[in-house]
């Protein structure tokens, strides 16, 4: 969206106003509002009373029109949060309709001081929206807190400078002086340093640009044990062996129970497997192979009791 089709006179007459450029021509832009004619005291009343008894768009649009270049010099104070000026511009030519629109000429101030807090608002809830994936201040006293304390860091950087020293951190010393300046609390000063500080990172990263797979956080912070999938698999197998074992057991004769439970489920005391298939063939007088055979096909049957139970 360009600045001009937001603005509520962008299909008036406007006559020596003129038409600004596209937003997206940032340097054309800027030279076209710093061109614009700036009002009177007595125009900007007129205008505005014009506005407020009469609902006159055309009012409004030479108001909004004569103070862009407000925007465009407020805008330039936080170019420093690595947002897109032009986009800064339009959130504060919101801020600057929004005050407009609720100007009263009769309140004795001039629109240029009225519009500077709506201009600011709207360019700081822009900030706070787009500065960090995740929001870095939800409440009035943190939105506050954030801008003052990048303000102040500034300066603290500025003197770091000049003392010959880099810090990237606050030392006990700042945090007090901010604490005491803002009047907040030492804790709320480290938590919002903590949460400038940091970036954004992915809880479940995509492979990279060489096809590897990236670690992310969730990779440790998930918890296995407790996955619904998971235990829902263990609460299964659990069953499985225990009830759907038995069941399956006894679905076969005597000898074949005899033989699957002394081949795989019984252990002897040094941690060894069962009998073997010899010692079977000697108790039953068959031979190995016979034993083999009739194992196979408990195996089998044990295995569709299993899928049936389940």
């Amino acid at each position: 969206m360009t600045a001009i089709a937001a603005l509520p006179n962008a299909s008036l007459p406007i006559k020596a106003w003129g038409l600004l450029p596209p937003l997206g021509h940032l340097d054309a832009y800027i030279s076209a509002v710093n061109r614009m004619p700036m009002l009177t005291l007595e125009e900007e009343q007129r205008l505005a009373r014009q506005l407020k008894d009469n609902n006159d768009l055309e009012a409004a649009g030479k108001l909004i029109m004569s103070h862009l270049r407000l925007v465009v010099s407020v805008s330039r104070q936080y170019l420093g949060y690595g947002l897109p000026h032009a986009d800064l511009i339009q959130e504060g030519n919101i801020g600057l309709m929004k005050a407009v629109k609720r100007f009263d000429p009769e309140q004795g101030v001039r629109l240029v001081s009225y519009a500077m807090h709506w201009i600011k608002a709207e360019i700081h809830e822009y900030i706070l929206r787009n500065w960090r994936m995740v929001k870095v201040a939800t409440t009035k006293a943190q939105r506050k807190l954030f801008f003052n304390l990048r303000s102040m860091k500034q300066g603290f950087r500025a003197d770091a400078d000049q003392g010959s020293t880099h810090r990237s951190a606050l030392t006990e010393a700042q945090i007090e002086q901010v604490s005491k300046d803002l009047n907040v609390k030492r804790e709320e000063v480290i938590e919002m340093e903590t949460r400038m500080s940091g970036g954004d990172v992915l809880l479940d990263p995509s492979n990279n640009e060489d096809g590897e797979e990236s670690f992310g956080p969730i990779a440790y912070l998930t918890d296995v044990n407790h996955e619904p999938t998971t235990m829902m698999e263990a609460q299964e197998r659990d069953v499985l062996s225990s009830e759907g074992l038995q069941a399956a057991l006894n679905t076969l004769d005597e000898r074949a129970r005899r033989i699957v439970q002394e081949r795989w489920l019984n252990v002897r005391d040094d941690g060894s497997g069962g009998m073997t298939l010899h010692d079977l063939a000697d108790e039953f007088g068959v031979s190995a192979e016979r034993i083999r055979q009739i194992e196979t096909a408990a195996m089998k049957k044990m295995k569709a009791a299993l899928i049936e139970f389940a």
